[in-house]
């Protein structure tokens, strides 16, 4: 939380629908400064529709979204960027023809408001904290899975967030490099980013995080401590079909 007790991103009765599809019915999510919250589902839940109305990618038909207490709900995702969300995809679509460093710079530059040789030392150092230092010069559509998903965070982290949303960092890697993955994230963490991570891998996830949120039809069904949350009788049903006694 904040110094006054307020969560430090909230969302507040939110509807999002595509035509007749309500995607998210009445959806409230309140994060607190500093905190790392795990958002898990099957898939069609309404997850990444959530982050996308977060990050300013989407614009609810109902509700409200606040940062540091401020009224966002009509900021566009680059004033959001600005204020400090950054939002990591699940697939990485980096930057063609430019190196590992430019795509990072490009982050520093017009995410994070630096030029020069500040911005070049802050990209360097984003990179270093991604170990991404010594494929700098590589072109970044050259990298493998692993470091292309450390590209996409490494690109998000030069905006200097103090919100980061990450949606599936871990889709299509192998255990290791999920777990090499996790100790980035992690570090993040304690250093006093706040983390809203969607993911499907639950065993990776609660390596980080301290409390999930489960959504199912478009809602929250449970929230709360990670094993109670997965042991919850909803969840259990949204997930395999049926409560187990």
């Amino acid at each position: 939380m904040e110094a006054d007790g307020s969560p430090i991103l909230a969302a507040a009765g939110v509807r999002k629908r595509f035509g007749a599809l309500t995607v998210l019915d009445d959806v409230d999510f309140a994060v607190g400064s500093n905190d790392a919250v795990g958002i898990v589902g099957p898939n069609g839940a309404g997850k990444t529709t959530l982050l996308n109305v977060l990050s300013g990618a989407l614009r609810p038909n109902e509700g409200s979204v606040r940062f540091r207490d401020r009224d966002i709900t009509s900021a566009s995702a680059a004033r959001r960027s600005a204020l400090g969300i950054g939002r990591v995809h699940q697939i990485p679509r980096p930057f063609g023809g430019m190196t590992v460093f430019e795509n990072v710079l490009v982050g520093a530059s017009m995410g994070g408001g630096k030029r020069g040789a500040l911005a070049q030392a802050h990209a360097l150092d984003v990179l270093e904290a991604c170990e991404l230092l010594p494929l700098a010069n590589r072109r970044a559509e050259a990298l493998g899975l692993l470091d292309r998903k450390r590209l996409e965070l490494a690109r998000a982290l030069a905006t200097d967030p103090v919100v980061l949303l990450l949606d599936e960092i871990g889709a299509g890697l192998t255990d290791e490099e999920a777990n090499d993955l996790v100790a980035t994230i992690a570090g993040l963490q304690q250093q006093g980013v706040t983390i809203v991570w969607i993911e499907h891998i639950v065993h990776v996830l609660v390596r980080v995080v301290s409390r999930l949120v489960c959504m199912d039809a478009g809602r929250v069904i449970a929230d709360g401590e990670p094993s109670a949350v997965m042991k919850d009788a909803a969840v259990v049903d949204a997930y395999l079909g049926r409560a187990v006694p």
